[in-house]
């Protein structure tokens, strides 16, 4: 199962600068985990020690936010393309 990761700017030192990877897992936790087997240290940026999104890391299915769907336990098919986009903070006041 071959599954399209697009891989931000400020993690692209864990992938030799690729803007996309590829992964396989039915789950958005076992693609993490196949991540980190290929490219080490990039799970911890992404997830809390208890397998969870970290808060200021979005990651979207196909467009959707996984967080709307079943977060680390959304099932991917093959063909599925995520995105991961670190959270933006700050505005006017």
């Amino acid at each position: 199962m071959a599954i399209e990761v697009r891989i931000p700017t400020i993690l692209r030192t864990y992938t030799d600068g690729a803007k996309a990877v590829t992964g396989a897992g039915a789950t958005l936790a076992e693609l993490i985990t196949d991540l980190d087997s290929r490219h080490p240290g990039i799970r911890a940026r992404l997830v809390e020690e208890n397998g969870e999104l970290r808060r200021f890391v979005n990651v979207y299915l196909n467009d959707e936010d996984v967080r709307f769907l079943k977060g680390s336990a959304t099932e991917l098919t093959d063909g599925d393309q995520v995105t991961i986009l670190p959270a933006v903070a700050g505005g006017a006041r």
